[in-house]
């Protein structure tokens, strides 16, 4: 008889060890998707902070929408993708859907937004803390959620920096 791998023992015992002492993944499933069309998203505004430089995107009817003060579409993408040292580090996504914001706590909404991180290879990544995201987007109530809001107005076909 072979000798049962110690390490073959190590990951059960290390999940119960997390169990116990309340360790957890910060990410959940939810609906948002990365989207299929990301190529043809338009990229409206960039932020820099510090070194790393975001490129925000959506779609033209989003944008359409805000120019003429109308809700933004179920269905929309919001993307930011976080770039650093010219390389994309991640991809930040917020997607509206109808009635999202029912499956969620009064205290955690943001209208029908949810929200998740996604790796550079568009996996999605559960290290991420998408709760935080919706505890600081939900102070954007006025603005559909979004920090970006107003740059869309004054978006022409040229990119806003």
């Amino acid at each position: 008889m072979k000798p049962f791998p110690i390490r073959t023992m190590l990951l059960p015992a290390a999940a119960v060890v997390a169990t116990l002492i309340g360790w957890q993944a910060v990410a959940e499933p939810n609906r948002t998707t990365f989207p299929e069309n990301i190529d043809q998203l338009v990229h409206y505004t960039t932020v820099k902070r510090g070194n790393v430089t975001e490129h925000m995107l959506t779609t033209p009817e989003a944008i359409a929408a805000v120019k003429n003060g109308q809700p933004i579409p179920n269905g929309t993408h919001f993307v930011l993708v976080d770039y650093r040292d010219g390389e994309v580090f991640r991809y930040f996504v917020m997607e509206k859907g109808e009635g999202w914001g029912a499956e969620y706590p009064e205290d955690r909404r943001t209208g029908d937004w949810q929200f998740q991180w996604f790796k550079p290879d568009r996996s999605i990544n559960m290290a991420e803390n998408t709760a935080r995201c919706q505890s600081c987007h939900q102070g954007r109530s006025d603005s559909e959620f979004l920090f970006t809001y107003d740059r869309i107005p004054g978006f022409d076909g040229t990119m806003i920096d």
